[in-house]
């Protein structure tokens, strides 16, 4: 799960990914992509930790990618953006953060601090983007198409679908809401559309509104959070016995990368379930939706080759009942096939043959 992190020049983008990660980018080197991986704050895992014992305890994880920020307003940016697009292609999420503070000491992008201009911008360049990679594949496929081939009805309908995407685009319309349904969606898959991925606002406030929350999310994107980037990278550089004071002061409960970590998993519309025993509790991200044959494949393909059954608990049951001995007692445990859909906290174990 990879999410790029975006920004236009003094967002505070790159303190923002600071305080997501606790990573502080090297003085001296010129901007760069940097990559840091965040566990998923999962307080389930520590009553199955404390019930199975395991020899290690497994937390999923969100990866986020800094892109270095560009500015909008010149070729030369413009051409940074460019270049950094097969990564940001290459993500599930795209988090878009926002200068929302005043300080004359931090040059202001365009001379001015508007956050929802900034968003605009943003946001147009994304339409814009997709509309090129759609209007170039569009006059390779016509050409193509004038040519004797085995593949026509493939590229006939590829070409249909890229001239709705291309319309829609044109009316500012972003893909996931011009692709109608999973067949079309893996079609053209291999793009990396922007406006087809979910959007995650970051609004990087003044510390004396920290505690505020954020505005609603605008209309194309599914998530929205407001920090003081520059105070919330601070506190993640201290131990972590000595962050909860500070976040206190602040009016917050948990840090930056617990709150961005979970709206970005929201936004992925993830769900976890578990697998435990001796060796292993694991937690395992999962789309929601997603049938018991498909869950069994992350953990291992042998699994879901020869699946046979997904014997299944829900986690406020076993919680519940005390260990897996008394859900089964109790009819808690439930005996799942391969088109059951797998519920955001299930315990399971896998029965396989191969």
């Amino acid at each position: 799960m990879r999410s790029a992190i975006i920004g236009l020049p003094s967002s505070g983008k790159s303190t923002v990914f600071t305080a997501a990660t606790g990573l502080v980018p090297q003085p001296g080197h010129a901007p760069r992509e940097q990559v840091g991986v965040v566990r998923v704050p999962e307080p389930r895992l520590k009553f199955l930790a404390e019930l199975y014992q395991p020899k290690k305890v497994t937390e999923a994880t969100i990866e986020f990618v800094d892109v270095p920020g560009f500015s909008l307003d010149d070729p030369h940016g413009q051409d940074e953006f460019r270049r950094h697009l097969p990564t940001i292609r290459q993500s599930e999420l795209l988090v878009a953060v926002v200068r929302d503070f005043e300080d004359q000491t931090v040059p202001a992008y365009r001379d001015r601090v508007d956050a929802k201009a900034d968003l605009s911008e943003l946001w147009e360049e994304f339409l814009f983007a997709d509309f090129d990679t759609v209007n170039t594949r569009v006059e390779k496929l016509e050409k193509a198409l004038g040519k004797p081939s085995k593949t026509h009805d493939e590229e006939k309908k590829e070409l249909a679908l890229l001239l709705r995407c291309r319309e829609g685009l044109e009316n500012g319309q972003p893909l996931s809401a011009v692709l109608g349904g999973p067949d079309e969606a893996r079609m053209v898959g291999s793009f990396g559309f922007l406006t087809e991925k979910p959007l995650v606002v970051v609004y990087n406030v003044a510390e004396d509104r920290a505690a505020e929350p954020a505005p609603p999310p605008p209309e194309h994107a599914v998530g929205a959070i407001s920090l003081c980037a520059q105070t919330e990278a601070e506190i993640a550089q201290l131990e972590p016995d000595d962050r909860p004071a500070f976040l206190a002061d602040l009016g917050l409960q948990a840090p930056a990368c617990d709150r961005v970590v979970q709206t970005c998993f929201s936004a992925l519309g993830l769900i976890l379930f578990f697998t435990v025993g001796p060796n292993e509790v694991r937690a395992w991200p999962l789309a929601g939706g997603t049938p018991a044959v498909e869950a069994a494949g992350k953990i291992h393909t042998d699994l879901a080759r020869g699946f046979i059954r997904a014997e299944t608990v829900a986690y406020a049951d076993l919680v519940e009942t005390g260990d897996m001995r008394s859900a089964k007692s109790a009819g808690k445990v439930r005996q799942e096939g391969k088109t059951y859909v797998v519920q955001d906290g299930d315990v399971i174990t896998i029965k396989f043959n191969v």
